[in-house]
Order: structure tokens, then C-alpha cells, then sequence
């Protein structure tokens, strides 16, 4: 217990000891990380500067802009500092945050997810009732009960996670506070720790894959019955940027969460962390943007008006 209480930090091992490629990645990272804040700004900003685009899903899309943001925001500055460091530590209190807010932002991008589903299965299936249908009321309440399920998931998370006892080392062999590297860190019992962060993502990935899918089913079907061709292309293309993300973010997330602990590899987990924390984040509105013809014409407008001002 004595040496249990010495540890009142982590230090992350990163992807690499050599300077020259420390510097390297931080330059990619930077310019990621840069990327990233700019285009999920922009796009919440011309979102509320254009009231073509004042419309139930470029609400949605504002708000997972928003949580791209902070997602990210709450892993790459110091993965970045940490490139320029010679010991990358981490007091045990920043952990926990970074470990708390990783997890709500992570589950509430997976559940907002979800909650677009809907809205495009609401706007092709029944587009007579969208508006009424997808209220700003229902909107925001559907928001709301993705964070509050985020915060639940990531409290019980956290909370057991630093139950742990940490005895032996204090190294994680990866550039942020995820979950599978502290509990294999922990000299402690991990068992319940594996089985909640188990039950809990096959849950929040679960009801997100399911509503997902069950909308693109009738989705689907309603675009099979359409008669126009122009039609169908539109319906079509609205659902594409959609499809890309989910593939991405579902597919990363339930090879990281939802698999024993035995099969865990944390140099390739730290790849594959990469892509969710750091890559995804930045692809998602240039995605929603290069294939949205209305977002384009938004951003045309506002550069136009902007020059003419001048």
C-alpha cells in the first residue's frame, strides 16, 4: 500500500523515443489537431450564419461539430506537448479528467450517430411531417439524452478505473488516458472493470448500430420507390457522408471496447486510437461539407458576401 501511494502521475510511453520522428509527428499532428478546430468552427458558424441551413439536421451536425471539438481538444494538446517533452507525465487528476471527458464526448458521438438516423429517415420516409416530426424541441431533447447517457457511462468508467490500485508502474503504453491501457497497468482485480466497459459499450454501440440500421432499412425502401432518378441520386448522396462516418467510427470503436482484454495489443490499439481521437474529428465535417451541396453553396455565399463587403 506504501508503494501504491507514491504514484501521483502516469507517464505515457507514445508512439516512439526518437526526436527526430517525436518531431515529425508533431508536425502532422499539429497541422491535424490545426484542421481540425478550423473545419468544425467553420462549419458551426456557417451553420448559424446561413438560414438556409437553420434546419433540424445542420442542428445535429452543429452539435457534433461542437463535440468533435472538444473530443479532440481534450486529447491532442497534450499528446502534442508531449512530442516535445523528454518525459511525457500526466498528474493523476488531468488522467481522470481527460479519461472522464474522452469517454462522454466518445459516447456521445456514437449516439449522435444514431440520432442523425433518424432525422434522414424522417426527412426521405415521411418528408411531409419532417418539420413537425423533428422538432427543435425533440432535437435538442434527443441531444441532451445522448450527453446524459455519455456522462453516466463515463462516470461509472472512471470511477472504477481509479479504484485500481497501481503498485507496480506507473507507464502506459499509450499517448492518453484510455481505459484498456490502465487496466492493464492495474495490480488489482480488473474483472468487473472489464466486464462493465464491456456490457456498457455493447449497449451505447448496440442502440446506436440498431437505430442506424433499422432507419436504413426503411430509408432503403423509400428510396427503391421512388420513380425519379434525380430523386433517388439526392436521397442517396444526403445518406453517403452519413454511412462514411458511421463505418469509420463503429468500426474502430468495437474492435477497441468490445473484446477481451486478452487480445489486447497496444501498439496497434495505439493506431487504431489514432483514427477515432485525432483523424475522425477532422474528416467528419470536411466529409459532411465536400459532399453536401448545400453546405458548399452556404460557404460560397458567405465568401462572396464577405469579399463584396471588402
Amino acid at each position: 500500500m506504501e508503494n501504491c501511494s507514491v504514484f501521483t502521475e502516469f507517464i505515457f510511453l507514445g508512439f516512439s523515443s526518437r526526436h527526430d520522428v517525436q518531431l515529425g509527428l508533431f508536425v502532422l499532428f499539429l497541422f491535424v489537431y490545426v484542421t481540425t478546430v478550423i473545419a468544425n468552427l467553420g462549419m458551426i458558424l456557417l451553420i448559424k450564419m446561413d438560414s438556409r441551413l437553420h434546419t433540424p439536421m445542420y442542428y445535429i451536425l452543429s452539435n457534433m461539430s461542437f463535440c468533435d471539438v472538444c473530443f479532440s481538444s481534450f486529447i491532442s494538446p497534450k499528446m502534442l506537448a508531449d512530442f516535445l517533452s523528454e518525459t511525457k507525465r500526466i498528474p493523476y487528476t488531468a488522467c481522470t479528467i481527460q479519461m472522464f471527458a474522452f469517454c462522454i464526448f466518445g459516447d456521445v458521438e456514437v449516439l449522435m450517430l444514431a440520432v442523425m438516423a433518424y432525422d434522414r429517415y424522417v426527412a426521405i420516409c415521411n418528408p411531409l411531417l419532417y418539420t413537425v416530426a423533428m422538432s427543435k424541441r425533440l432535437c435538442t431533447l434527443l441531444i441532451l439524452l445522448t450527453y446524459f447517457m455519455g456522462l453516466l457511462d463515463s462516470a461509472v468508467h472512471t470511477f472504477l478505473a481509479f479504484q485500481l490500485s497501481f503498485c507496480k508502474s506507473n507507464i502506459i503504453n499509450h499517448f492518453f488516458c484510455d481505459i484498456p491501457p490502465l487496466l492493464a497497468l492495474a495490480t488489482s482485480d480488473t474483472s468487473i472493470n472489464e466486464i462493465i466497459l464491456f456490457i456498457f459499450s455493447t449497449i451505447t454501440l448496440g442502440c446506436s448500430f440498431f437505430t442506424i440500421f433499422l432507419s436504413y432499412i426503411y430509408i432503403i425502401a423509400t428510396i427503391l420507390r421512388m420513380r425519379s432518378a434525380e430523386g433517388r441520386r439526392k436521397a442517396f448522396s444526403t445518406c453517403a457522408s452519413h454511412l462514411c462516418t458511421v463505418a469509420l467510427l463503429h468500426g474502430t470503436i468495437l474492435y477497441m471496447y468490445s473484446r477481451p482484454s486478452s487480445s489486447y495489443s497496444m501498439d496497434t490499439d495505439k493506431i487504431t486510437s489514432v483514427i477515432y481521437t485525432v483523424i475522425i474529428p477532422m474528416l467528419n465535417p470536411l466529409i459532411y461539407s465536400l459532399r453536401n451541396k448545400e453546405v458548399k453553396g452556404a460557404l460560397r455565399k458567405t465568401i462572396s458576401t464577405k469579399l463584396c463587403h471588402q
